[in-house]
């Protein structure tokens, strides 16, 4: 994984969303999810092309569950944007990076 990528974990997601200063995109996947290996690249290339202008975290949702539980994930991959700590934009699925840039307003 990418050094810009940080994996999340249920005892420090709260205060790395909290202590953000940039928004912070979070990728919910599984090393069992065929579509998620798909979308993990994407994550890394956004993470590398927007560095400074977004956070970029990955969570699995089979060793945090909590987390996943807190967030209503029933599907994976999910990718939720937070800003100011608040999740604000949810994706669901295989996106291309120019349209997770679209979703999340980097481009």
């Amino acid at each position: 994984m990418a050094d810009v990528v940080q994996e999340l974990t249920d005892e420090t997601f709260q205060k790395t969303i909290d202590d953000a200063v940039t928004p912070v995109i979070v990728d919910f996947w599984a090393a069992w999810c065929g579509p998620c290996r798909t979308v993990g690249p994407i994550v890394e290339d956004l993470a590398t092309t927007h560095t400074g202008k977004v956070t970029v975290g990955k969570v699995n949702v089979d060793e945090n569950q909590a987390t996943a539980a807190k967030f209503g994930i029933m599907s994976i991959p999910t990718l939720i944007l937070f800003k100011d700590g608040k999740p604000v934009k949810k994706v669901i699925g295989v996106r291309s990076k120019g349209d997770l840039e679209r979703e999340f307003e980097l481009a």
